[in-house]
């Protein structure tokens, strides 16, 4: 069985590195559009940079897939 996400938008936080990143990349090839959202700061929330989530952005584009970067703290959803 096969899960197809063409036509989807996943936002996966953490996806700069580590599992997160794992799953960007894994729904970015199901056919996901991606916003890798990363904070890339160190573990006590100090620095910030959106150069990892730029790697993998790149790294998804370089594969044929859609995303783009997103280094922000907090986001809202509205109506």
């Amino acid at each position: 069985m096969s899960l197809d996400f063409n036509g989807k938008v996943a936002i996966v936080t953490g996806s700069g590195g580590g599992i997160g990143k794992g799953y960007a990349l894994e729904l970015a090839k199901r056919g996901a559009k991606i916003v890798v959202n990363d904070l890339g700061g160190a573990v006590d929330g100090t620095g910030g940079s959106v150069s990892a989530a730029e790697a993998v952005v790149q790294e998804i584009e370089s594969n044929g897939g859609e995303a783009m970067a997103n280094g922000k703290r907090k986001c809202a959803i509205g109506s």
